[in-house]
């Protein structure tokens, strides 16, 4: 089981804020990546609507909800977060 943590953009939030910002959150996924947060992946859906939003998979919903807990783009009020288990089929 993994659990996946999608995010859209708040309504109102200008993009502006969101590149401004972005430096922090990359900053904040690479330590938490290197202290072994359990995170697996996580980037931008490539869509043409910026509000597309995000998302990031990890190994233990503990893990999930710290990320949270400390990413800029939540706690500077740019995204809403949510928490999905994802049942995940592997193919090797």
């Amino acid at each position: 089981m993994k659990f996946v943590v999608m995010y859209s953009l708040r309504d109102g939030v200008d993009r502006s804020r969101v590149l401004r910002t972005y430096p922090r959150h990359k900053e904040y996924y690479e330590a938490f990546r290197a202290a072994g947060g359990g995170l697996v992946a996580l980037g931008p859906f490539q869509t043409p609507d910026p509000t597309a939003g995000s998302m990031g998979i990890f190994t233990s919903r503990e893990d999930a909800e710290r990320f949270i807990t400390g990413d800029p783009f939540t706690t500077e009020g740019l995204a809403d977060p949510r928490i999905l288990e994802w049942n995940a089929v592997h193919f090797e």
